[in-house]
């Protein structure tokens, strides 16, 4: 994942866990690819700002909801605020990254100095004479897109890489021409090619509706024999599928890529086209900004020694104003809660018991069981309503039963498995601010975090001990505890899965046999 969570500010730029992220306030995308997008979901809740082409997108292949996508337009500036009560505000100024459609750099400015944030982008020296950066601000910190920032790796402008493209093509003119792309990008290389050999280029449906989307000239289609050039996913350019294409019709493939690939036939063609800055061009990039810090954005691949000679002194932190530290430290908690929340509800949940009808159990139990012995034992109500209702684990011992005594009131339980120990957990209301019980579950005594821990606890249901004598009525409500708590067993007994559409007529039945078989306990 490429993303930041800004230091010293409510802000984060392609950061999308919420447990990690939790004072951000602002969330920022620059553009659609998935390194950049990774954690970010249909479930996302948050207000979320990018550039209009980008909001669409994420709409439509994300399925985020449109009430949470904040689209600003790209070379304006926008002012946001960074606490509740607006005291203390931000500006943001989008700049196109020439990267892939709906790209942009993040230009911030408030009282942590002024940020500059490129993501993915292809440094023209255009981009010096944008207003927000013509001016001669003095950038503080630089988040730089260090993807190619190599010295050894010298890679051609994009001008050049298309016409090595072109001259590639020329020299195959029966031939058909596959383009490995991703999913977004390097749709204008597309259009050039089009244009210069007079013909449709082939796409899929989906990208398609992007270009229609960015309104470039109409040369694509969707017809499969339409054009000699055809834009495909670039994992399908292998030695397997060169094979078959050219069973059919003479094919090369061609990867515009500055990223080093394996040629496993003949007929695959690597051009060093990039979407990325070459090291040249970022060294020009820094040299004319003079930023006082440098920060890679992609982590693993250190770059900011290669840039020491451009850099202006460094000054000293921004104090964070108190309405904002407030405001991250509340919001924090919050998402703690948000957080814990969810996690909780997805847990997967146990399978439990398609009940059945009480006198065909009762029928079936009859040869196990002599009613007559059935009355003398003391076992609790609980456990006699599950031999009714069950009669398949009649013959079951369960491990950790204990009779019920009529003096100690002694309470039966099933033991939870090694390893494992209860907890309840208890939140807050976000609407009444009262105290929300999600209920008893099993969870690890170790880390919950622990993927050796976890994984097993969704095929167990607690099962808390009743702790009331047989003589107290329970009131109605603590039927439907009773109904989770001793009749939802591990999942490995069962066949059947629990239907939630009868639950309540299921919390009925066994509240009248509960009530018969205490009844009948009185007689």
């Amino acid at each position: 994942m490429n993303g930041v969570l800004i230091p010293h500010t409510p802000i984060a730029v392609d950061f999308w866990s919420l447990r990690r992220a939790a004072s951000a306030r602002l969330f920022f995308l620059s553009h659609m690819h998935s390194d950049h997008t990774a954690g970010l979901t249909s479930t996302w809740a948050r207000p979320l700002y990018c550039s209009p082409i980008t909001a669409y997108l994420l709409h439509r292949r994300l399925q985020v909801s449109k009430q949470w996508i904040q689209a600003l337009e790209v070379g304006e500036s926008h002012v946001l605020p960074l606490d509740e009560i607006g005291q203390e505000t931000m500006t943001v100024t989008l700049i196109d990254a020439n990267h892939c459609p709906g790209s942009v750099m993040f230009l911030f400015e408030g009282y942590f100095g002024t940020i500059l944030y490129t993501g993915d982008f292809r440094y023209t020296p255009s981009m010096l004479k944008e207003p927000a950066l013509r001016l001669g601000k003095q950038i503080h910190t630089l988040y730089l897109d260090n993807t190619n920032c190599n010295p050894a790796l010298v890679l051609p402008s994009q001008q050049e890489a298309t016409r090595q493209i072109i001259e590639l093509i020329q020299k195959y003119p029966q031939h058909n021409i596959k383009i490995g792309l991703y999913s977004l990008g390097k749709e204008s290389l597309l259009e050039q090619l089009a244009l210069e050999f007079r013909t449709w280029v082939v796409l899929s449906p989906q990208r398609l509706e992007l270009v229609q989307l960015l309104g470039l000239a109409n040369v694509f289609t969707v017809e499969e024999n339409a054009g000699r050039i055809h834009a495909v996913d670039h994992t399908k350019i292998s030695r397997i599928t060169m094979l078959h294409w050219n069973q059919t019709q003479p094919t090369i493939a061609i990867l515009p890529t500055s990223r080093k690939i394996h040629r496993s036939h003949p007929g695959i063609h690597v051009i060093p086209y990039s979407d990325h800055s070459s090291y040249t061009e970022l060294c020009a990039f820094v040299a004319a900004l003079k930023p006082c810090q440098v920060m890679p954005i992609v982590s693993r691949q250190p770059c900011s020694h290669y840039f020491q000679d451009h850099l202006s002194p460094r000054l000293s932190l921004p104090l964070i104003p108190d309405s904002v530290q407030q405001y991250m430290s509340s919001f924090s908690r919050k998402q703690s809660f948000l957080w814990l929340l969810k996690r909780r509800l997805e847990k997967p949940r146990t399978k439990g018991v398609v009940f059945e009808p009480l006198k065909d159990s009762a029928a079936q139990c009859q040869p196990d069981r002599d009613p007559k012995k059935v009355k003398k034992e003391n076992l609790s109500p609980a456990l006699q309503i599950k031999k009714q209702l069950l009669p398949g684990l009649c013959s079951i011992d369960w491990p950790g039963l204990v009779p019920f005594s009529r003096s100690a009131g002694a309470s039966s339980a099933v033991s939870s498995p090694s390893g494992l120990a209860v907890h309840d957990e208890k939140f807050n209301s976000l609407k009444t601010g009262e105290e929300l019980s999600i209920g008893p579950h099993l969870g690890p005594t170790a880390d919950e975090d622990d993927p050796a821990t976890t994984g097993t606890l969704g095929a167990w249901v607690d099962q808390d001990s009743l702790s009331s004598s047989h003589r107290a009525a329970p009131r109605a409500t603590e039927f439907r505890g009773l109904a989770l708590k001793y009749l939802l067993t591990p999942a490995d007994f069962f066949q059947a899965e629990f239907c939630s559409r009868s639950f309540d007529q299921q919390v009925e039945k066994y509240h009248r046999a509960l009530a018969e078989v205490q009844n009948g306990s009185l007689v």
